[in-house]
């Protein structure tokens, strides 16, 4: 099973902030929300913990599962450039992304979800046959995009919308290892 988490909440969450790679940790209500977690997965063995560089997701992960978590640049929160750090009502929006004609160095949808979807067809290729317990901890937008890997990109392409809330999870299952249990 593939345990997608969101990480806790920060700070720059609970103002409202567009919260990017500007490195904000886990604010005390973040922490609890990990906590709470690790509370619920108790009995799950996890085999693999990988996750996003930022400290939110890290710290997240860790606090679940007491491992040391696998850093993988390819989880990185979606780069809102010039757009890091404001608060969301000043932002200048394109659907549910910062207008990139107006904020230098907004990442590029489709990179974004190439780099996330790469790094699931990786992890599918090594472990798609197994019983294995991974936990992945991510943002909103990674958290969106793997839900988008398994369910498939919205005809809108708001990947969001399989997004987690904060300090929540969703599980998935990789095909290969559903049709070995039917046969």
């Amino acid at each position: 099973m593939i345990y997608v988490v969101r990480h806790g909440q920060t700070d720059w969450n609970k103002d409202r902030k567009m919260q990017g790679r500007m490195g904000v940790p886990l604010n005390e209500h973040g922490v609890q929300q990990a906590e709470a977690l690790k509370e619920i997965l108790q009995k799950v063995k996890f085999d693999f913990v990988f996750s996003s560089p930022q400290e939110r997701a890290v710290q997240t992960a860790e606090i679940i599962t007491e491992l040391q978590a696998v850093v993988d640049d390819r989880l990185d929160v979606f780069d809102l450039g010039e757009a890091d750090g404001l608060h969301i009502s000043e932002v200048k929006m394109v659907g549910s992304l910062p207008d990139s004609s107006i904020y230098k160095g907004v990442e590029e949808p489709a990179e974004f979800v190439r780099r996330v979807f790469d790094f699931m067809k990786e992890l599918e290729k090594q472990y798609g046959n197994d019983e294995r317990n991974i936990l992945v901890a991510g943002h909103r937008c990674t958290t969106g995009c793997i839900g988008a890997y398994f369910k498939g990109i919205p005809t809108d392409g708001n990947v969001l919308k399989f997004s987690s809330d904060t300090g929540d999870y969703k599980i998935y299952y990789f095909k290969k290892y559903i049709e070995t249990q039917i046969t």
